[in-house]
């Protein structure tokens, strides 16, 4: 961040605040966006160096093929999110205006990861896939796997990039949702879910060093949609997109 965030006002990477939001915003025109780019960096590589010292020091973690699976899937699956949103913040700052992707254009990419994210799940489940349901526990889902998957992928990810909109916001509310997944990690000793939930929780808190009002950076679409995609993954780690 130290270096970051002059770097994205030397390039002048600037956000562009809407005509239709309130007047005491236009005081943020020209604040760097794309800041998210600091934490995906970081989230990113914690959790990898982990995995992997983990898997060269022989599994102490006990992290099975499928949890792995599921964890690399996770991670590239809210990184490719995250490309979504660098090319809608990209177009802003080049057009210098609010709009970015068209609705279509971004719900059609978004469709595309969430279908290629749910066919690594289903295959990690050899096939047969299902859902946890506290109380009850695996439910076989069929076509459902497939039906809600999409609704939740497309709802969950859009819904963080709703969020992202106030000094601070998202990044605090995504803080307090990695640590609920922290310590249901510890509950279910989840070893590999609380590895990535840890660097997620960490990522946004140091984000929301520069993050904090007044701003001196958004997060932008790059951000808000790679934390989505965290969320997600971090839910269907343990098999229940319920929780969301």
């Amino acid at each position: 961040g130290f270096y970051l965030v002059p770097l994205l006002r030397k390039l002048k990477f600037g956000q562009t605040i809407l005509d239709i939001g309130p007047s005491w915003h236009k005081n943020k025109q020209g604040t760097p966006t794309m800041g998210g780019i600091m934490f995906i960096i970081s989230i990113c590589a914690s959790g990898a160096i982990i995995l992997l010292i983990n898997t060269v020091m022989k599994n102490p973690l006990k992290i099975d093929t499928q949890m792995h699976i599921k964890l690399w899937a996770g991670i590239i699956m809210a990184l490719a999110f995250g490309l979504i949103g660098f090319a809608d913040d990209y177009i802003k700052v080049v057009k210098k205006r609010n709009l970015g992707l068209t609705i279509p254009q971004k719900s059609i990419a978004q469709i595309v990861v969430c279908a290629a994210y749910l066919a690594a799940l289903y295959f990690a489940m050899g096939k047969a896939p299902y859902m946890y349901v506290p109380f009850v526990g695996q439910v076989k889902l069929g076509i459902w796997f497939w039906i809600l998957g999409v609704c939740v992928l497309y709802g969950a990810i859009n819904a963080v990039n709703f969020t992202d909109g106030i000094d601070g916001l998202c990044a605090s509310v995504t803080v307090t949702c990695a640590a609920g997944f922290v310590v249901i990690a510890i509950m279910r000793s989840v070893f590999g879910m609380g590895i990535l939930a840890s660097a997620l929780m960490g990522g946004c808190a140091g984000f929301l060093v520069y993050n904090h009002h007044p701003a001196k950076v958004f997060m932008g679409d790059t951000g808000s949609m790679f934390l989505g995609g965290m969320v997600v993954a971090l839910a269907y780690i343990i098999d229940c997109p319920l929780l969301l």
